[in-house]
């Protein structure tokens, strides 16, 4: 059915100057400024228009012609065969249409189907390569499909490209068509490599592939990750081409040609939907990005037979995916906190279908990725998704940027709890500093509290500390010491009988006795581990102190350096940490007020000890706790700084290395005695 069209003349006028403008930047500048959905369809609104009123069709209208004209810095050569494009399917009844259509013009029995040869539309630069007796003569982009650019010297440069054929008796003259495209990993790398020199990455592997290709200095190509693969026979002399276009390309597999794995023969219609459905729950996972897929009648007397029309064969379809990119226009942004404290700002969209969903927010990652996209509040972007993956922002299209445009303005203080935010130096990543009462790192936190090695609150699992936060009952670590003012809400609770509460209210009750380095510890404060933790409180004689230690005093610590001592500073400068901090100690959490640090109470202090091997009696962390509490310090790797190498079976390359450092080991034995002596066991 035709498509109704309310545009006016001038209106028609405008569409073929902009599909004319996107073309032009696609083609000849390798660089897309509207998502390939887009320009689709603003071409099935000209095509509608001009069957409405055919009076209208103008020469220069993208209909009238293949493509663009190629840049001129390379030689111009013309095609012995058209590389004519396809015209496209969008939907199952489409491509019905399409089987319907030849069948009908092959005047076929309705108990025979068509075969059809399925191949994936690689989105990637078509090109022709010419063969003279076996030997690669020229390599020639699709251009205008009647001619297009010499790029042969680059060409060679890939070593999927055979310079020769590898039979003994090729063709007099053969050309291949193929598509050179950048697989996922390679395109990675590439803007991995510029984005560290400072230089602007690329879009998307498609136009990363079109840029190297069209470089003039064939040392640069060189240098890229492109891959070549064939698709079809362009023409041929001297040669009896097979009777199938399949059987066509597995020729050109023999002869060197790498051709695509997932291509396959289906049976009319039916066959082509499930070969769509199949390739497309493959998509996201496959090594190289695909926009749809090609479907050619595989008999070459068929396609013969069929013939071309004015830019496309007959016997030929390209059936397009779900778009992976679409263009829409950002209606603000967001800041969302995550469980680790990253602040991350999300794009409000208006509502857009990409990649097979309705997206209304795509993620921008960090504060430098919207300064290097420029992103602005009202500008036309380019919004990509594929697969699961989480929508997000990939282009500014600057030729759309309105007049009323905001710069994106990020937030001075977390947005969930108000409290300062930082950013080491070196990162790009923005985090809250409030971890122990950020509501949207809760979770997160209180698990930490609790766990082993902090306060040690058993029968305070993950699945009850979800629970708890998610019906109120803890709000901040403060609450778990109040959770016995609400002993009936917690009964009421899945799983938590009588037995399960008491026992629950007695660990809490436990926990409170603690020790100071786990207390530090369990506060949470980034990149304390507990090495760090006891370190601090080695150094300080009270929490006082640690907590009005300025970064200068922080950095003396062992165990300390600039950006540690920064994120301690930041946390105990918060007014809301102090508070809480405060608020345990009111709860009656507490620990042994600390002796002077001497050889006295601290026997091994000053001394670097490794445990490694298997041991019986006691485990690693049991051992190094125990080392730790007489002031030893306890590393992970052996080196001249080491006093000394607990070494249990097994214990490897480290024992071989201190064998080599002359550092003292001793066996389990060894350190029990140790620890025996100085009333560790």
């Amino acid at each position: 059915m035709t498509q109704e069209t309310s545009l006016t003349h001038q209106q028609m006028l405008d569409l073929i100057q902009q599909l004319n403008d996107y073309s032009y930047a696609y083609h000849v500048k390798d660089s897309p400024i509207v998502p390939d959905a887009v320009y689709d369809r603003d071409y099935q609104l000209l095509q509608a228009v001009e069957s409405q009123y055919p009076e209208w069709i103008q020469v220069d209208s993208p209909t009238q012609r293949v493509g663009e004209k190629p840049d001129s810095g390379f030689a111009n050569v013309a095609h012995t065969v058209p590389m004519l494009s396809l015209d496209n399917a969008f939907d199952n009844a489409s491509l019905a249409d399409f089987d319907q259509r030849l069948r009908k013009l092959l005047n076929m029995s309705v108990e025979k189907d068509i075969t059809y040869c399925c191949e994936p539309k690689l989105d990637g630069l078509a090109i022709s390569l010419r063969y003279e007796k076996g030997r690669l003569i020229r390599g020639v982009t699709r251009g205008d499909g009647l001619s297009g650019e010499d790029i042969t010297s680059n060409i060679k440069t890939l070593y999927s490209v055979p310079l020769t054929l590898r039979t003994t008796t090729p063709p007099a003259v053969l050309e291949v068509r193929g598509e050179i495209y950048m697989p996922k990993e390679g395109f990675e790398k590439l803007n991995g490599l510029a984005e560290a020199k400072g230089e602007k990455a690329f879009v998307n592997p498609r136009n990363a592939a079109a840029g190297s290709l069209r470089q003039l200095d064939p040392k640069i190509t060189a240098t890229r990750p492109l891959v070549m693969c064939a698709y079809s026979i362009g023409y041929v002399e001297g040669w009896e081409q097979p009777d199938s276009h399949y059987d066509g390309l597995m020729q050109l597999s023999e002869w060197g040609f790498r051709t695509n794995d997932l291509m396959a023969r289906a049976q009319g219609a039916k066959g082509c939907i499930n070969y769509y459905d199949m390739l497309n729950e493959q998509r996201a996972e496959l090594s190289y990005d695909i926009d749809g897929i090609v479907y050619k009648v595989d008999d070459i007397a068929l396609q013969q037979k069929l013939g071309f029309i004015a830019r496309a064969p007959r016997w030929a379809i390209a059936r397009k995916f779900p778009a992976q990119e679409e263009m829409t226009r950002i209606l603000g942004v967001d800041f969302q906190v995550g469980r680790t404290g990253a602040i991350t700002p999300v794009a409000r969209l208006e509502p857009v279908f990409v990649g097979g969903v309705t997206v209304s927010n795509a993620t921008l990652h960090n504060k430098d990725e919207i300064a290097r996209l420029g992103v602005m509040v009202n500008d036309y972007v380019v919004v990509h998704r594929a697969g699961d993956v989480i929508p997000k922002v990939v282009q500014v299209v600057m030729e759309k940027r309105p007049d009323n445009a905001i710069e994106v303005a990020f937030p001075e203080a977390c947005p969930v709890c108000g409290s300062d935010l930082e950013q080491v130096e070196g990162e790009a990543v923005i985090r809250c500093t409030g971890g122990l009462v950020c509501g949207a790192q809760l979770k997160e936190s209180l698990k930490h509290f609790v766990s082993r090695k902090a306060l040690d609150i058993d029968g305070l699992g993950d699945k009850l500390i979800e629970q708890l936060v998610d019906q109120e009952l803890v709000k901040t670590p403060v609450d778990i010491f109040t959770l016995f003012l609400k002993k009936d809400r917690l009964l009421s609770m899945e799983r938590m009988g009588q037995k399960s509460v008491d026992k629950l209210l007695a660990s809490i009750e436990q926990a409170k006795s603690t020790q100071f380095n786990r207390f530090i510890y369990a506060l949470g404060i980034r990149e304390v581990g507990e090495a760090t933790a006891r370190a601090l409180t080695g150094y300080f004689n009270d929490l006082d102190s640690v907590m009005a230690a300025d970064q200068e005093t922080l950095v003396e610590v062992d165990d300390v350096g600039p950006i540690v001592a920064q994120h301690v500073k930041r946390f105990f400068d918060q007014t809301i940490n102090r508070d809480t901090v405060q608020g345990l100690l009111d709860a009656g959490v507490m620990w042994e007020t600390k002796q002077a640090v001497s050889s006295d109470n601290l026997p091994l202090l000053g001394k670097t000890y490794v445990v490694t091997g298997s041991l019986s009696q006691l485990s690693r962390d049991q051992i190094k706790d125990k080392l730790q509490a007489l002031g030893a310090k306890v590393s992970g790797s052996v080196s001249t700084k080491t006093d000394c190498l607990v070494a249990g079976e097994k214990a490897g390359s480290k024992l071989t290395k201190a064998q080599a450092l002359d550092v003292p080991v001793i066996d389990e034995a060894g350190v029990i005695a140790l620890l025996a002596e100085w009333g560790a066991i």
